[in-house]
């Protein structure tokens, strides 16, 4: 396994991290959840990613039961819980000082733990000042029951906003985002956060939904240029079913690894996997699993990331753009 540092912080996390999103309790029970966080920890995995809004918070359970079954030591991992969506509540959502307080302590009862090492303003939040969150945020690190505190799909706006607040008051400001980053999905990270990335403190990113909810499998190809969604997969569920036809000009651009990914002899997650890492910026990418088979195709990646030399990459991201382009005009 390969570790990088969170943007400019110390941290090291894996440079493949597991999340919980859309898996635990909805497809992966306890013991589902036990092999494939082992499986994980066994590639040298460090990192696991959740947020209280996964599964209604049993994903936090769900994970935070395994962690204590499957014995592990605490400062061996990097836990992360995200904050904003807590229940039906007026005051169980948002960024108010109020949720994130109550809903920090709620996410580390969840997760059997005294502390997350990351915690992450899941979205921005039109309704409550900046200048609270960043309070509010800061009482979470003062109190121990974080190390870090960031952002989610957060625009560089907002993120500047943030850390001009903390740097007036003499507080931490935010060193991590967690935003989506795929070959179909470039232009926060690459674009947008330019700026942050290099100007104190740094940026580290997190990313998410590399795979594209896993349309950059190419397990969603009809055939014949159609669509289809197998059995159990990401986008058969029922609260997915209506990206599959909204996306169709994306899957029929993941045929375009299947050539690639066989030149290089790996599967086309696995190349759409290390594509992220080519990113520099990038302090972790985190994968989702709802098998064991799976984690261990993703933790693939890593062997296929020296292959991706800058012209293969430039061939990769031509093929990409160039589909793209062609199933617009087919409209």
């Amino acid at each position: 396994m390969e570790y990088r540092r969170l943007g400019n912080t110390g941290l090291k996390v894996s440079a493949l991290s597991y999340g919980a999103w859309t898996t635990f309790k909805t497809q992966a029970d306890l013991k589902q959840a036990k092999e494939m966080i082992r499986a994980c920890v066994d590639a040298g995995v460090n990192f696991f990613d959740n947020a209280e809004v996964y599964a209604d918070g049993e994903a936090e359970v769900i994970m935070g039961q395994a962690i204590k079954e499957l014995g592990l030591k605490r400062s061996d991992l990097v836990l992360s819980t995200k904050i904003f969506w807590g229940g039906p509540g007026p005051n169980d959502r948002g960024l108010s000082r109020k949720h994130v307080i109550e809903g920090t302590q709620a996410a580390l009862s969840r997760l059997q733990t005294s502390y997350v090492d990351l915690l992450f303003c899941h979205r921005p939040d039109p309704d409550t000042p900046i200048e609270e969150t960043v309070r509010a945020m800061n009482h979470c690190l003062d109190r121990g029951w974080a190390l870090y505190w960031g952002t989610s799909e957060w625009s560089a706006e907002q993120i500047k906003q943030a850390r001009a607040i903390a740097v007036r008051l003499g507080l931490q400001p935010p060193v991590m985002e967690q935003p989506e980053y795929n070959l179909f999905e470039r232009h926060k990270v690459e674009s947008d956060y330019a700026p942050l990335y290099d100007s104190e403190p740094g940026l580290g990113l997190t990313v998410w939904s590399p795979l594209a909810s896993g349309i950059l499998t190419g397990k969603y190809g009809g055939g014949g240029g159609g669509t289809a969604a197998p059995a159990g997969s990401r986008l058969s569920m029922e609260e997915h079913k209506a990206k599959l036809d909204s996306r169709a000009h994306h899957i029929a651009a993941a045929e375009r690894l299947k050539p690639l990914a066989a030149e290089l002899g790996c599967s086309p997650a696995q190349l759409a996997l290390a594509w992220t890492l080519t990113n520099p910026r990038v302090s972790t990418t985190i994968t989702g699993a709802s098998k064991v088979e799976q984690v261990r195709d993703n933790m693939g990646a890593l062997a296929v990331l020296p292959k991706l030399t800058p012209q293969l990459v430039q061939r990769l991201e031509h093929e990409i753009a160039q589909a793209l382009v062609e199933a617009e005009q087919a409209k």
